[in-house]
C-alpha cells in the first residue's frame, strides 16, 4: 500500500490524497509533517477520590462486609466525599457468590406428618378475562399421597370441606398436620409465640385426633413436599388447562391426583400410592361427628333464597328472614332448619344462577308474606243497658239525705 508521502511525491495534492485514502484533509497534513503515522499521545491518568480509601475497604470486605450502603456510611466517616457507583465498581469483582444456607434433609415416619397448603392460581375465562381460583393441597409426608381439590372460595369451611375430602381420600387421619401461617386457620400468634387457631379449626382437628403444628415464617423448606406439589399444580397442571367449571376442574384434579400418585416418585423411587399401605394412619371418625363442620350458616333473603357459592338456591317462602344450615354433599345442596331438611338442590357452578324450590311461594298469597297468622284485633259485644226513670235516682237522693 502506497504511503502518504509516495502519494505526494507523486505530485498529488492533499485533496486528491484526502479523496483517495478517505482520510479528513487536516489529517493528512497532520502525516504529511511527521515522518510517518504519529504516535497517539495518552494524557496522564487522573486519580480517584476511592483511591485513599481503597485499602480501607479491603479491610471492610476482609471483615465480610460487601453491602456498599453500609461501606459508603463508613466511609464518609473517614472523610470520602466521593459517590456510590465508585465503592461498587471497586466491590464487585471481589464480591463472593451468594451464599444458600444448607438444610438438613428430614424424612418422615409413617403416618406421622401431612403437609397442607392454599394456593391462588389464575386461569383464562371463556371472555378472555385473567380470572383468580384458590386450591387446596395436601401431601402425606412418609408416602408422598397427594390429593388437590379447587374452591370456588378460601375460608375456613371451605377448608375444613377439603380437608375432609382429603382424609377420606387417603383413608385415614396423620398424627400431625403441617402448615404455614395462613390465615384460614390461624387467627395470629400470642404472646407466648403460640398461634391461636381458629377455634372451629381447633375443634376439628381435636376431634379427628390431629396436631396441627405451624412452620417458621419465610422457611417454605419447612413444608417442601406440600410446596412442590403446589409448583406441580401451578407449572404443570393449569398450564394451559381448559375447563368448562370448578366441578370439571376438580374431575380433572383427581385424574391428574390418580396418575401422579401411581407413578414412582424421584425421592423415594416407589409409587405414592404402594407407600400408603405402610402409612400408619388412624381412622377417620363417624360421620355423625363429621357432620357438624360440613354445615354452614346463612340467612334466607325475604324472596326465600340462600346464597352458597355464588349460586341462590329457593327454600319455601315461610323460612324467608330465619337462619338457616347448608351443607354440601354428595354433590348436592341441602338446607336445614333447626334439625328439619327444608331443600335439597342438585349442586351448581355457574355463578349468579337462579335455583327454584318446588312450591316455593304456595299460599303466599292467602298469608299475605306471613310465616304465622297476622296480629288482628278482637271485637266485644255490646250488652243491652237497662234504661230507668229519672225519679228512681231521685228517692235514691232523698233516701241518702
Amino acid at each position: 500500500m502506497i504511503s502518504l508521502h509516495e502519494l505526494y511525491a507523486t505530485g498529488k495534492s492533499i485533496r486528491e490524497i484526502a479523496h483517495i485514502t478517505g482520510h479528513a484533509r487536516n489529517t493528512v497534513r497532520k502525516y504529511l509533517r511527521s515522518n510517518g503515522i504519529p504516535e497517539p499521545r495518552y494524557g496522564q491518568k487522573r486519580g480517584s477520590k476511592l483511591d485513599p480509601f481503597k485499602p480501607l475497604i479491603d479491610q471492610f470486605m476482609a471483615q465480610g462486609i460487601f453491602n456498599c450502603e453500609v461501606l459508603l456510611h463508613l466511609l464518609r466517616d473517614q472523610g470520602y466525599t466521593g459517590g456510590i457507583t465508585l465503592i461498587k465498581d471497586y466491590v464487585k469483582p471481589h464480591r463472593p457468590p451468594r451464599k444458600i444456607p444448607a438444610v438438613q434433609r428430614y424424612e418422615t415416619k409413617p403416618g406421622y406428618q401431612a403437609q397442607v397448603d392454599w394456593k391462588i392460581c389464575e386461569y383464562v375465562d371463556l371472555d378472555g378475562e385473567v380470572r383468580k381460583i384458590p386450591v387446596f393441597a395436601m401431601v402425606l409426608g412418609y408416602s408422598r399421597m397427594m390429593y388437590i381439590e379447587f374452591a370456588k372460595r378460601c375460608d375456613i369451611h371451605s377448608f375444613l370441606r377439603c380437608l375432609i375430602h382429603a382424609l377420606e381420600y387417603f383413608g385415614g387421619v396423620p398424627k400431625k398436620m403441617l402448615t404455614d401461617q395462613m390465615k384460614t386457620v390461624i387467627l395470629g400468634i400470642g404472646d407466648d409465640r403460640k398461634p391461636r387457631w381458629h377455634p372451629l379449626f381447633e375443634d376439628f382437628a381435636a376431634t379427628v385426633g390431629m396436631v396441627p403444628k405451624v412452620c417458621r415464617v419465610r422457611r417454605p423448606q419447612t413444608k417442601g413436599k406440600v410446596e412442590r406439589a403446589v409448583q406441580f399444580i401451578e407449572q404443570h397442571f393449569m398450564a394451559g388447562r381448559r375447563f368448562t367449571d370448578v366441578e370439571d376442574l376438580n374431575r380433572q384434579a383427581r385424574q391428574r391426583c390418580d396418575e401422579q400418585n401411581r407413578r414412582i416418585h424421584g425421592t423415594t423411587g416407589e409409587r405414592p400410592i404402594e407407600r400408603l399401605g405402610q402409612e400408619e394412619l388412624r381412622a377417620i371418625p363417624p360421620e355423625d361427628h363429621l357432620a357438624k363442620y360440613r354445615f354452614e350458616v346463612r340467612k334466607v333473603s325475604r324472596d326465600g333464597f340462600v346464597s352458597y357459592d355464588g349460586v341462590r338456591y329457593g327454600v319455601p317462602w315461610k323460612y324467608s328472614g330465619r337462619e338457616v344450615k347448608v351443607r354440601e354433599i354428595n354433590g348436592c345442596i341441602e338446607i336445614y332448619w333447626e334439625q328439619k331438611l327444608i331443600a335439597r338442590h342438585k349442586k351448581q357452578h355457574r355463578s349468579r344462577t337462579l335455583v327454584m324450590c318446588e312450591h316455593q311461594y304456595a299460599n303466599l298469597g292467602t298469608a299475605q308474606g306471613y310465616a304465622y297468622p297476622k296480629p288482628q284485633g278482637i271485637q266485644i259485644p255490646v250488652q243491652d243497658v237497662e234504661v230507668r226513670s229519672l225519679d228512681v235516682y231521685e228517692r235514691l237522693a232523698e233516701v241518702g239525705t
